[in-house]
């Protein structure tokens, strides 16, 4: 029996997210999944011939279908199954929000997170400016919070799994600055769960 095949790269978090939703859906390693950790410097023949842009994750399922994006196989597993709710019993506003929150996440808030956690790439650009507008972006986020512990309230969705690992890799950057970040409390209590659930560190076990 063939196993779809995840060819990742374990502190990426576009693979994060993805790990996370076959995860959610039951897609075990080993059990129902072939997850392949790559060496981006040294990116196998493999990957390459499924998807000429070389970046993970890619999902090559078991039917010969390619995914070579993050939400794409988020949606792929929960639509097989979804036990947790990331996607159903979300009604078309919801969903909307979600999506919004998404692109922000994967245009401005990713744009101005490489340049905060990589200055030395971006040489000429102002730091502290991307900085700012990476908190100013988060404080949004942080508002979401406040009525409940997630983003679209008492329960956890597909944006909240979509945005955790970028948030989380924003935190890794600058640890003291983190910690001392006003207007992100809700935020951060939101990121300490899911730093310490059993949901990252299953999907961060070396493969």
């Amino acid at each position: 029996m063939a196993f779809p095949i995840l060819y990742s790269f374990r502190r990426c978090p576009f693979a994060i997210r993805a790990r996370l939703a076959l995860a959610a859906a039951g897609w075990l390693p080993g059990r129902d999944l072939e997850l392949r950790e790559v060496a981006l410097a040294a990116k196998p023949p493999e990957l390459l011939e499924a998807s000429p842009q070389a970046t993970v994750p890619v999902l090559v399922t078991a039917d010969g279908a390619v995914l070579p994006e993050s939400l794409a196989i988020m949606h792929w597993a929960l639509e097989r199954a979804d036990p947790h709710g990331w996607l159903a019993g979300w009604d078309g506003a919801a969903q909307q929000v979600m999506q919004a929150l998404i692109a922000e996440n994967d245009g401005p808030f990713k744009y101005h997170l490489d340049r905060h956690r990589y200055p030395d790439r971006y040489l000429g650009e102002p730091w502290g400016d991307h900085r700012r507008q990476a908190l100013a972006i988060l404080r949004g986020w942080n508002q979401r919070l406040q009525p409940g512990c997630w983003l679209l309230g008492d329960r956890p969705s597909l944006a909240d799994w979509a945005l955790l690992p970028f948030v989380r890799q924003f935190g890794l950057t600058e640890p003291p600055g983190w910690a001392a970040a006003a207007g992100l409390e809700a935020l951060q209590a939101w990121l300490d769960r899911f730093v310490g659930s059993p949901a990252l560190a299953a999907v961060m076990e070396p493969p």
